[in-house]
């Protein structure tokens, strides 16, 4: 099966790892769902930062409450692509399917610190996204995101705050509606 010696969930989270098996192994993965989940958790703590990304990437997709806080975690990780990949999973509510999406009490912080104080600029731009998010409900956010706005070192990311601050884009498009 998939041309691979072992087919087992860790072994398929370790291929992760390999340029040749990746694609394989994650799509493998994600059509286990729930069943590797045990082990898409532990591959967060491998050595490997692909494999760490992958993990992340996975569950994007497959986060439960039980991984929750094992997802946050990893907005820490020395590695910025892990971290994007972790920032990405947090903000996005496409990929998931009926999991509720993590509250301003256990993201905005993180989310704040990075957005303000990351070396990379790619971090920073998931971390706006993820921030943007509370715009609306939490002055911490708008203040941090104008703050980037207004003085981010990278002009890419300047751009991305701007869509969250008001007049922005996204900004408009996620105000609450007032009732008519």
């Amino acid at each position: 099966m998939l041309g691979f010696a072992r087919t087992d969930n860790e072994a398929l989270v370790s291929c992760l790892g390999d340029p040749q098996r990746t694609v394989a192994a994650y799509h493998e993965l994600l059509r286990r769902a729930a069943d590797s989940l045990d082990a898409i958790r532990t591959g967060l703590s491998h050595p490997d930062p692909v494999v760490r990304e992958g993990c992340c990437r996975l569950l994007d997709h497959l986060v439960d409450t039980d991984s929750m806080d094992r997802l946050i975690a990893m907005a820490d990780d020395p590695d910025a692509r892990v971290r994007i990949a972790a920032f990405h999973a947090l903000a996005c509510d496409r990929c998931k399917g009926d999991t509720c999406a993590p509250g301003a009490d256990r993201v905005l912080d993180p989310g704040l610190r990075h957005l303000a104080d990351d070396p990379d600029p790619q971090v920073r731009m998931r971390a706006a996204e993820l921030v943007g998010k509370f715009v609306h409900t939490d002055p911490r956010a708008l203040a941090a995101l104008q703050a980037c706005h207004a003085r981010d070192g990278s002009p890419a990311v300047r751009k991305k705050a701007g869509w969250y601050t008001p007049g922005g884009p996204i900004h408009r498009r996620t105000a609450p509606r007032t009732p008519a």
